[in-house]
């Protein structure tokens, strides 16, 4: 079978590979769409990062490079293990990827996402997306319905933002401000329409302006070239500040203009991964007692995620932007988020 292996820095190729055999307790999974990640960006141009070099296989997956990439990926079951239940052949499905080791303390809390030697299926080993088949355990298996299912290659990325805002506490009647509008940004900003808050969006990018308004995910877009978003963002909640508000840029100055731009005893989530350490104003944080809190991936967030999409309160389709073969990868994929990232929200891949 077809598969995007990578090699090492920009170095990924189309190859063909030995198809994944069923074992117990697990699916074989017919991909039908893969989305291009952020983070399988950062390994073409940077990697290895989070994949295993020679040498120094993941503990969990036993892989190191080359691997198969892809971890937003939805698809149809075509084949069942010994042991399987709740799972059938023809069911469409989406995967929560994790690689986790259930022995560690986060592990035994609960907290597997945090778990200490915790890997991600298309980047840890264990196959990926961007192949034509794929096999995971049915404990990562999440069953979509009739969510159609290019729309269901987002619900990986839609959990991140699920738990983000799980994690800020927002609620209806909310005030939430994002700082940028990528493709999280605009997820996030989703997630909280779905439940009732009102979303101010700041962006620099007129493509991604232009998007967060036509998709619905902003209620108000602000331009920190030629607003003051202090200004605006009091103006808009009769001076008060926003209740709570998400860091998506991975960019210093987003993250100062949130500080100064919630209210008193506001909550500020950084959902960003930064390719550098920030600085912190601590008198901010101090004088308005606001919590700073950290997000990473999702734990037990798939299914609420999933309901939002089933019940029609958010609607995936306005944030995928292209729709390329496996081989157009590198050249129609990685390429245009490198060099047109203003105009892409979301590619999908059909392998």
């Amino acid at each position: 079978m077809k598969a995007a292996r990578f090699h090492g820095r920009k170095d990924v190729r189309i190859e063909n590979i030995e198809e994944p055999e069923t074992r117990s307790g697990t699916v074989k999974i017919a991909v039908a769409w893969c989305g291009i990640c952020g983070t399988d960006l950062h390994e073409y141009l940077d990697g290895p990062i989070f994949i295993s070099e020679p040498g120094h296989p993941h503990p969990l997956s036993h892989e190191s490079l080359p691997v198969t990439m892809g971890h937003e990926f939805s698809g149809t079951i075509e084949e069942v293990g010994d042991g399987v239940t709740d799972l059938k052949v023809g069911d469409n499905v989406v995967v929560e990827p994790y690689f986790v080791c259930n022995e560690c303390p986060p592990c035994k809390a609960g907290n597997y996402h945090l778990c200490e030697k915790m890997g991600f299926i298309g980047l840890a080993g264990g196959g990926g997306g961007l192949s034509e088949k794929v096999v995971v355990d049915q404990r990562w298996v999440h069953p979509i319905g009739d969510i159609p299912l290019d729309e269901a290659a987002l619900i990986e990325p839609l959990s991140v933002a699920h738990h983000a805002v799980v994690r800020s506490g927002a609620k209806a009647g909310d005030v939430a401000l994002i700082g940028g509008a990528g493709p999280i940004g605009l997820l996030t900003a989703a997630i909280l329409k779905g439940i009732g808050v009102t979303t101010i969006i700041s962006e620099l990018s007129t493509a991604r302006k232009a998007k967060s308004l036509s998709s619905g995910a902003a209620d108000y877009v602000i331009d920190p070239t030629t607003e003051n978003v202090k200004a605006r963002v009091l103006e808009l909640t009769d001076g008060v500040g926003a209740d709570v508000a998400f860091e998506c840029a991975g960019v210093n100055i987003v993250l100062d203009t949130l500080l100064d731009a919630l209210r008193p005893a506001g909550v500020l989530v950084n959902v960003s991964i930064w390719g550098r350490p920030a600085t912190l104003d601590m008198q901010k944080l101090v004088l308005k007692e606001i919590d700073l809190r950290g997000t990473i991936a999702y734990v037990r967030d798939h299914e609420e995620t999933i309901s939002l999409v089933t019940s029609g309160k958010i609607d995936l389709k306005p944030f995928i932007t292209g729709r390329i073969a496996l081989d157009d990868l590198v050249t129609e994929g990685f390429d245009t988020l490198v060099n047109h990232n203003d105009t892409a929200v979301k590619i999908l891949v059909h392998p």
